[in-house]
C-alpha cells in the first residue's frame, strides 16, 4: 500500500513522518491478526483527520470509525501513539474510502437505554455497556450477529486504552511516605469521586433521616502517585448518598490543595500503590481545571 501524500507539509518533513511511523509499527502484528489502527487523511467537509479501525472479527465492512482527531498531522499521530502505544496493532495513514468506511446503521443500538446511538458513542461513554453487549447480549438473527461482532471490535479498542492506563499507572505509582508520617503542600488532581453515608452520624429527627455523606476521593500528584482520602460533608441531606446543596461537590478534574495531611494507611491494588490520608487540612479554595 503506498503512502498517501499529505497536505500542508513538505516532502522532507513527509519523509520523517513516515520513518517515525515505520519505527513506531516494527514489531507489532499483522493486520490480518489483530487488525489496525487507521489515521484517516481530512476530506471536504471534513478537516481533521480522523481515527478509524480494521478489523477481522466483523465478516463485511470491517473499517470502524472511532473519533476525530486534529486538523495537523504531527498532533494527529502523537495523540493515537501515546493512545495505543502498547497495543499491538499497527498504525497506519490512509486516504478516506467513501465505499468501505460509510456506515450501514450495523453499529446503531437498537434496543436499552442508548438506543438509536453508535457503538463508537457507547465506547466514549459506557464501556461496561460495551462490553455487555459484545460479551452478554445474544443475537437472534444474522444483523445482531454482526452487530454483536461490531460491539466486540470497539470493546477491543477500549482494551488497548485500558493496557495503557494500567502500565503507566503502575510505572509511576509510588507511596508518598510512611504511615503516620506528615506530609505538607501537596498539588492532587480529583480521578474518581464516590459518596458514601457515614454510619455513625447518621439519624433520624423525627420522621426525617438525617445522612451525612463523605467524599471518598481517588486523587493523583503530578508524577502520577495515586492518594485516597475522605471528605466528610459538615450539613446533612434528606437523601442517603446525595449531597446537600450546601456542599460542596467535587468533580473529576478538579484541583486540591492539601496544607496538610497524616498517612493513615499504603495499600496496593491491580499493582498500583496507593496512599491513604487522613486529617487533611486544605490549603486553598479549589481550583477548576476541567470546567468551562
Amino acid at each position: 500500500m503506498a503512502n498517501p501524500k499529505l497536505p500542508g507539509i513538505s516532502e522532507s518533513e513527509q519523509a520523517l513522518l513516515y520513518a517515525k511511523l515505520n519505527e513506531y509499527n516494527r514489531g507489532r502484528s499483522s493486520f490480518k491478526e489483530a487488525g489496525v489502527y487507521l489515521v484517516v487523511l481530512p476530506r471536504p467537509g471534513k478537516p481533521n483527520y480522523s481515527l478509524w479501525l480494521y478489523s477481522p472479527l466483523p465478516e463485511k465492512q470491517s473499517i470502524l470509525y472511532i473519533h476525530d482527531l486534529s486538523p495537523d498531522i504531527n498532533e494527529s499521530l502523537r495523540m493515537t501513539s501515546t493512545l495505543f502505544y502498547y497495543s499491538r496493532r499497527c498504525l497506519i495513514l490512509v486516504d478516506y474510502n467513501e465505499k468501505r468506511m460509510q456506515s450501514n446503521g450495523d453499529d446503531l443500538i437498537f434496543f436499552g437505554k442508548y438506543r438509536g446511538h453508535f457503538l463508537h458513542e457507547i465506547l466514549k461513554i459506557d464501556p461496561a455497556y460495551l462490553s455487555w453487549i459484545a460479551y452478554k447480549f445474544t443475537p437472534k438473527i444474522p444483523k445482531q450477529e454482526r452487530f454483536v461482532k461490531i460491539a466486540q471490535a470497539y470493546h477491543s479498542v477500549h482494551l488497548d486504552i485500558m493496557l495503557r492506563k494500567t502500565k503507566e499507572t503502575r510505572r509511576a505509582s509510588r507511596y508518598l511516605g510512611e504511615v503516620n508520617e506528615k506530609l505538607t503542600d501537596l498539588k492532587l488532581k480529583v480521578m474518581r469521586v464516590r459518596l458514601e453515608d457515614d454510619p455513625y452520624k447518621t439519624r433520624i429527627n423525627g420522621t426525617t433521616p438525617q445522612f451525612f455523606v463523605k467524599q471518598i476521593l481517588t486523587l493523583n500528584d503530578a508524577s502520577g502517585n495515586l492518594v485516597t482520602m475522605s471528605i466528610p460533608s459538615k450539613t446533612p441531606s434528606a437523601i442517603s448518598c446525595t449531597l446537600s446543596g450546601i456542599e460542596h461537590e467535587y468533580r473529576p478534574g478538579e484541583i486540591i490543595y492539601v496544607a496538610s495531611a497524616r498517612v493513615s494507611r499504603l495499600f496496593e491494588s491491580y499493582g498500583s500503590k496507593y496512599t491513604r490520608l487522613s486529617n487533611v487540612k486544605l490549603a486553598i479554595a479549589n481550583v477548576w481545571s476541567n470546567r468551562p
